[in-house]
């Protein structure tokens, strides 16, 4: 839902559409998944603009913007492990905040400013604010050396000019931390909008859930048509039976006149649903 979402947000607007590839995590990254990921936006109707981005080729450019907050005094080696952690029920509480509690690798996190709360006007959501002391320090590189979402995304977006961001509400979270990273490493904060998450009755995330269908490039445009309906377009019964083409087109137009409304969860339905699109 979140790819179609930030698709329509960005043809409504007249915007470049980009394709991501988040693949730092080289040990759980399924050989030949970036190309299937490829097909399935080409059997949906959802061309990207420009090359496809991997973040695997990027890990220099991050190296260079760790560095630049180790300089400032914005990172600190951490050795506590997430068992340790699993208790806390707010953020990082600082353990090792001046230096690591015992010998061996550490993960590298970012120092946030405890007094400090993150305030941004979301595009669907409206104003939010997120106490960063709340929130506590993020990992910013893994114990096994690798770079983490945080830092990735915040050099990326600013490498490739990203002027707005569409995503789930589940990372409105995630957004404090980066908004704080991109102050710190003196680059430009793009605007959010984050669509409503969808959940199960039970609450949990219909991502996660045995009800989350797998996407089947023959079903392309029913299961495109339930998407939108779910991004509460509500598209006519005339397209019932629309390739996904005809239907972004349409719902691209509706896009631009009613944007998404100010919902963080949407309560599901004992209904079949297509997977992740």
């Amino acid at each position: 839902m979140a790819a179609v979402g930030s698709f329509l947000d960005a043809r409504s607007r007249g915007g470049r559409w980009l394709v991501r590839m988040e693949d730092l995590d080289r040990a759980r990254a399924v050989p030949g998944s970036d190309s299937e990921i490829l097909r399935t936006l080409e059997a949906f109707g959802l061309p990207w603009d420009g090359e496809v981005e991997y973040q695997s080729r990027r890990t220099h450019l991050y190296a260079q913007a760790l560095e630049s907050l180790r300089t400032a005094g914005r990172a600190f080696e951490c050795s506590c492990s997430r068992r340790e952690l699993s208790t806390e029920e707010s953020g990082y509480p600082g353990t090792c905040r001046e230096g690591p509690r015992r010998h061996g690798d550490t993960a590298t996190r970012f120092r946030v400013d405890e007094t400090q709360t993150v305030e941004f006007d979301d595009r669907f959501q409206g104003p939010i604010a997120l106490a960063m002391g709340k929130l506590g320090d993020v990992i910013v590189r893994r114990r096994d050396g690798a770079f983490a979402y945080q830092l990735a995304v915040v050099v990326d977006d600013a490498l490739q000019g990203i002027t707005d961001v569409v995503r789930g509400a589940d990372l409105l979270e995630s957004t404090g931390w980066q908004i704080a990273l991109q102050r710190a490493l003196s680059l430009r904060t793009p605007r959010y909008a984050h669509l409503p998450l969808l959940l199960e009755c039970t609450g949990g995330k219909l991502s996660k859930s045995r009800r989350s269908t797998a996407l089947d490039a023959g079903r392309a445009g029913a299961q495109m048509l339930q998407v939108l309906r779910l991004l509460s377009l509500s598209p006519p019964q005339e397209l019932a039976g629309a390739t996904p083409p005809t239907l972004l087109e349409w719902a691209t137009g509706r896009w631009r006149e009613q944007p998404p409304r100010q919902l963080r969860e949407v309560i599901l339905p004992e209904t079949r649903l297509p997977g992740r699109l």
